[in-house]
C-alpha cells in the first residue's frame, strides 16, 4: 500500500513538473489579459529567461499582450540609496490603488548581482502595498548588462499594461546610467532629494537636472523640515536656468514625508499636471513612439553584439586578438575590424 502511495506521489510530481514546463502562449495571455497576476508573474518568469525556446514563447506573448490597448503613466523614480525610495513608492502607491487605479512596481539594477540590490528588501518592507489587489509589486532579474536589464523591464511593462495596470512605477535601485535607461522607457522622471544630506549641490548636476520632470524632497518633517524648505528654494532657483520641456512644462519641486504621508498627493498632482499637458501637446504620443524606435535600435544592438561574442569562432580568436593588441603588434581598431570580417564572413 505504501509502494502504491510512493507511485502515486512521484507521477503527481512527473505531471506537476510538465505543466510548469509546457507554455502555451495564448492561454498564459488570455489569463494575463483577464488581470490574472498569476499569469503575469509567470509571462514576466518567461521573458527572464534566455533559453531560445522561451524567447520564442515569451515573443508570443507579448505580441498577443500588445493587442490590448490601456491608457497608461509610466513614472520612473530614482534617487541615492537612504532617500526612502521604498516607503515612498508603498505611500505613493497606495494613494494612487485608494483613488481607483491598479498600479504595478518594477526597477531596474544592473548592479544586483554584486550588491545584491535592495528591491527584494522594499518588497519585504512593502507590506501594505504587497497585500493590496490592486498593486503588483515585481524586481527586475540582476544581470551582465544594464542593456538585459532594461529590454526585460521594457517587455515586464508591456505584460503589466495588459494585465490592465494603469500606472507603471519603475525604480532605479542602481544610479548612473540605470537612470539614463529609466528615463527612456518613462512618460515621467521623479528624482527624490534629501535636504541636509550634504548632496545638495550633487543634485544640480546638469544631467539628472536635465532628465528630472519633477524633483520631491523626501523626508520632510519633524526637525528636517526647515531644511527641506530651504532645498525646495535651491532646486527652484536652478530649474531656472534651464529651458522648458519640449511640452513647455517647468520641473516643479515640493516637499513630502513618506512616513508621516504629507506631500504625497501633491507630487500625484503635479504629475497629473505635466501628463494633461503633455496629451493636450500631443507630446505625450509623440515620446511614446520616438522610445519605441529607440527601443527597437538599441534591442538590434545587443543582439548583434550577443550574436558576436556567442559566435564560437570569435571566442576562439578573440584571446588572440587581446595578445596582439597588448604586444602592439595591431591597434584595437584593426582588431575590430577583423574580427568582424570574420564574424560577417560566417553570416
Amino acid at each position: 500500500m505504501e509502494n502504491h502511495k510512493n507511485i502515486d506521489a512521484k507521477g503527481i510530481s512527473e505531471i506537476r513538473k510538465k505543466r510548469k514546463s509546457t507554455i502555451d502562449p495564448s492561454k498564459l495571455a488570455e489569463a494575463l489579459c483577464q488581470g490574472d497576476k498569476t499569469a503575469l508573474s509567470r509571462a514576466i518568469t518567461l521573458i527572464e529567461s534566455n533559453h531560445q525556446k522561451h524567447i520564442t514563447e515569451a515573443n508570443k506573448v507579448i505580441a498577443l499582450c500588445l493587442q490590448k490597448p490601456i491608457q497608461s503613466i509610466r513614472i520612473g523614480i530614482t534617487g541615492v540609496p537612504g532617500v526612502g525610495k521604498s516607503t515612498f513608492i508603498e505611500t505613493f502607491g497606495q494613494l494612487l490603488t485608494s483613488n481607483g487605479n491598479k498600479v504595478a512596481v518594477l526597477t531596474v539594477d544592473p548592479t544586483s548581482r554584486q550588491s545584491k540590490g535592495s528591491i527584494l528588501g522594499d518588497k519585504t518592507r512593502m507590506e501594505s502595498l504587497t497585500k493590496d489587489s490592486n498593486a503588483f509589486i515585481r524586481p527586475s532579474p540582476s544581470g551582465h548588462s544594464l542593456g538585459g536589464v532594461a529590454r526585460k523591464t521594457r517587455e515586464s511593462i508591456i505584460l503589466c499594461e495588459a494585465a490592465g495596470f494603469n500606472i507603471i512605477l519603475i525604480e532605479t535601485v542602481g544610479v548612473g546610467q540605470s537612470e539614463t535607461a529609466v528615463h527612456g522607457m518613462v512618460d515621467f522622471f521623479l528624482l527624490l532629494k534629501l535636504a541636509g544630506a550634504g548632496d545638495e549641490l550633487q543634485g544640480i548636476k546638469r544631467g539628472i537636472i536635465e532628465m528630472a520632470d519633477g524633483i520631491a524632497i523626501n523626508k520632510a518633517d519633524g526637525d528636517n523640515l526647515p531644511k527641506a524648505l530651504i532645498a525646495k528654494s535651491e532646486f527652484e532657483n536652478a530649474l531656472q536656468l534651464y529651458p522648458p520641456k519640449e511640452n513647455g512644462y517647468r520641473p516643479t519641486v515640493s516637499c513630502c514625508s513618506a512616513t508621516e504621508n504629507t506631500g504625497i498627493k501633491e507630487v500625484w498632482e503635479n504629475i497629473e499636471n505635466y501628463i494633461y499637458q503633455s496629451r493636450k501637446t500631443d507630446y505625450f504620443n509623440k515620446k511614446r513612439t520616438q522610445q519605441n524606435k529607440n527601443w527597437l535600435y538599441e534591442t538590434i544592438e545587443a543582439k548583434l553584439k550577443s550574436d558576436f561574442f556567442e559566435d564560437s569562432l570569435i571566442s576562439n580568436k578573440i584571446n588572440h586578438y587581446i595578445e596582439q593588441i597588448i604586444s602592439k603588434k595591431i591597434s584595437p581598431f584593426q582588431a575590430a575590424d577583423q574580427l568582424i570580417a570574420i564574424f560577417k564572413s560566417r553570416s
